[in-house]
């Protein structure tokens, strides 16, 4: 660890978990989360009003537990990251509130960043500076994604994604059909440990030879795997779960490890990373590092609590923007559910071209609308407030 190294907070709600890191430079100090997944489990699925109202509960005693873990203070930090987008609208702005409000109450700078850039460049924490170009195969609840990365900061170009369920989508839908609860991904990986992969012949999707080479599609697989289990049980017979839980999982591994291979190959890159929640998946990992090892391709795959949704991958990506003078954030940062992951991450906005008052008519009339007035002592009494405390 460098002393003059940039020392960030990221906040991450994307979705149901109340992430809070804190990182300097590459080296994580504090990776402190808040799960709501029990107040959804119920349900099936995420309910984002449940995991809104989980984030405000959470935020403040979480980045408390950060900078705690951290043994830093809140003064020593250079900025604050958040994530912006992708995500669930609710959750996203109760992150970006936050960190508003921490940013100016500490007079720091506030940079907005791409959830899907975030988990690439969490890498960086458990392996070193990420090799330029990187590519990446992030694989998630909500996302699919093959991305080349020449600059993870200003630079993500997306090469394949999913057309229609996303692999950890799958996951949650199938273990919904077998019984076994919510969230799937762990619980089908427990399961497909005792079973046998090739017990049955479930279909991959996308990987015929006019199909899209970088797309994926999980969604005919997941009704596939459906079909089979309504059949055994009409017949009346057992349905095995293991061995269906194993060869789902073998059917989704092996297509996005062979299309993550095959876009190396093709846009001559000797180095895979892997991320997202589904990445600390048992089989997709070991998989991986076989395929990888026959093509002579490196992999590179963080531990899995860095693999879900946690503040130490949005900290990461935030240290970066600073240590690469990227433009911070302006205070009318967006919650942004769609931002594409080609923004990396969000500047401030051009500052719009002054007013010319000999342009405005309404003086004329002896109406002056002073619009323009400073706010400045209404925000200082608002900052001293919040420094007090």
């Amino acid at each position: 660890m460098i002393p003059d190294e940039p020392l960030v907070l990221g906040i991450e709600t994307s979705c149901d978990e109340t992430g809070v890191g804190v990182v300097r430079g590459h080296t994580l100090l504090a990776d402190a989360v808040a799960s709501s997944v029990d107040d959804h489990a119920r349900y099936g699925g995420v309910v984002p009003e449940i995991a809104s109202r989980a984030h405000l509960e959470a935020m403040v005693p979480t980045i408390r537990r950060a900078l705690d873990q951290a043994g830093v203070a809140a003064t020593d930090l250079d900025g604050i990251a958040v994530t912006a987008g992708p995500g669930l609208a609710g959750a996203l702005l109760v992150g970006v509130s936050a960190a508003k409000a921490y940013a100016y109450a500490l007079g720091k700078p506030l940079y907005g960043v791409n959830h899907l850039a975030s988990h690439i460049c969490v890498d960086q924490l458990e392996h070193g500076a990420l090799p330029e170009p990187t590519m990446a195969l992030l694989v998630s609840g909500g996302h699919s994604s093959l991305l080349l990365a020449p600059d993870i900061t200003a630079d993500v170009r997306p090469l394949g994604a999913t057309i229609d369920d996303a692999a950890g989508e799958a996951f949650d839908k199938v273990a919904r059909v077998l019984g076994l609860g919510f969230p799937g991904g762990p619980v089908i990986d427990r399961y497909a440990r005792e079973g046998d992969p090739a017990a049955i012949a479930f279909p991959r999707g996308l990987t015929g030879p006019r199909d899209a080479p970088y797309d994926f599609s999980f969604s005919g697989l997941k009704t596939a795997v459906a079909r089979w289990i309504e059949a055994r049980r009409r017949a009346g017979e057992d349905v095995p779960v293991a061995d269906v839980a194993a060869s789902f999982q073998e059917a989704v591994t092996d297509v996005l490890t062979r299309k993550a291979i095959r876009a190396c190959r093709e846009e001559g890159v000797d180095h895979l990373m892997i991320g997202g929640g589904v990445a600390a998946n048992s089989r997709l990992r070991a998989l991986a590092e076989e395929r990888c090892a026959d093509a002579g391709i490196t992999l590179r795959v963080p531990r899995p609590k860095l693999c879900t949704d946690n503040g130490a991958m949005v900290a990461a990506l935030g240290a970066e923007m600073v240590a690469r003078g990227r433009a911070a954030s302006g205070w009318d940062l967006p919650a942004d559910s769609s931002l594409p992951v080609t923004e990396p991450h969000v500047p401030a906005a051009p500052p719009v071209a002054s007013h010319d008052p000999s342009h405005d008519h309404s003086h004329d009339h002896g109406h002056p609308h002073d619009h323009g007035h400073s706010h400045d002592h209404v925000h200082e009494l608002s900052r001293k407030n919040l420094y007090d405390a």
